[in-house]
């Protein structure tokens, strides 16, 4: 019984594959760095599980009002306001005066109402940028 297996297996390996003709396409340039190929993907995929229709409800100690100080207000204003509107404030202004950093977008130049939120820095990346802010919130 297994020498009739390995008989049949041996006569599948002879036969030659099929060839598959595949139109030409012209050569594109080649890049410094290649990357390599992804490994495809099975062809069947799961139903996605639905989401319940309940809606998201925002965390509390994101909408709660915060004073800014002094320095901070010269940028966002002097009104309580939450963390998310303090952010999205800073981020007008840095927009609004182009002091994002035009080769890393990732980092800010600091003009001086914004070095003095920075703590004297000249440069802060984005991440930073939330907890430096965050000193200067009551």
């Amino acid at each position: 019984m297994a020498t009739a297996k390995k008989a049949a297996k041996k006569s599948a390996a002879k036969k030659p594959a099929a060839k598959k003709t595949a139109a030409k396409k012209p050569a594109a340039k080649k890049s410094a760095a290649k990357k390599p190929a992804a490994p495809k993907k099975s062809a069947t995929k799961k139903p996605a599980a639905k989401k319940s229709a309940v809606k998201r409800k925002p965390n509390a100690a994101f909408m709660k009002a915060m004073t800014p100080s002094s320095v901070l207000a010269a940028v966002v204003g002097g009104m309580p306001m939450p963390r998310t509107e303090v952010t999205k404030k800073i981020w007008d202004y840095i927009k609004k005066n182009k002091l994002q950093d035009a080769v890393n977008k990732r980092l800010i130049n600091a003009d001086e109402k914004l070095r003095a939120v920075f703590g004297g820095k000249q440069k802060v990346s984005m991440f930073e940028m939330t907890k430096l802010v965050s000193n200067h919130l009551k």
